[in-house]
């Protein structure tokens, strides 16, 4: 018959909150878990977000947020295919984000920091990073994205679709369009 709306409300949220309580050992990441998935990916991200952002100090920051909000979206449950696609999603927004906030802070190519920091030594590739650095330098943000986590991440089309919140069908001609982009810089300053 007559019901109290307040008691209903808190009956809910009491049940809400066993419900959490219950499930959330399922969902936390224990200290040793995150400390070895971070090791295993925290230098790619970094590098990733300082590629996309062109700025090293904004990679720096954006690294400890994209890991704070990884933990805060419990996505930790899923494979580590799926960890990895959360996470780089998340610094994907951030990154957007941060490139928006700052619109006059110019594209910064420090490549060679970059794949220092990043613990990639290519030898006698290196020779020819500043060509391709100031090539990157002259693609959209989107674009450096995708060539980044197809190429230095080994990312499929579908996982680069995903994490930039493309349309999956689409990434086949959207990186062909990037490379071409960037490999005809390169041709121009050869």
């Amino acid at each position: 018959m007559f019901r109290d709306a307040a008691f209903t409300d808190v009956r809910r949220t009491d049940v809400r909150r066993m419900e959490l309580d219950e499930l959330a050992p399922a969902f936390v990441m224990d200290e040793e878990a995150f400390r070895a998935f971070y090791e295993r990916t925290a230098r790619g991200v970094w590098a990733y977000v300082a590629r996309v952002t062109g700025d090293r100090q904004i990679a720096d920051d954006l690294l400890q947020e994209t890991y704070y909000r990884f933990l805060r979206a419990n996505a930790v449950h899923d494979s580590e295919k799926h960890r990895r696609n959360s996470l780089y999603k998340i610094a994907t927004n951030l990154a957007k984000d941060a490139r928006r906030r700052s619109r006059t802070h110019p594209f910064d190519p420090a490549g060679d920091e970059i794949e220092a920091a990043a613990g990639r030594d290519h030898g006698p590739v290196m020779e020819r990073n500043t060509d391709f650095t100031r090539a990157m330098a002259h693609l959209k943000p989107r674009e450096r994205a995708m060539l980044w986590l197809a190429y230095a991440e080994g990312a499929s089309h579908r996982e680069i679709a995903d994490v930039l919140g493309l349309n999956p069908a689409s990434m086949k001609l959207l990186l062909f369009r990037a490379r071409r982009k960037l490999a005809a810089f390169l041709r121009g300053k050869r």
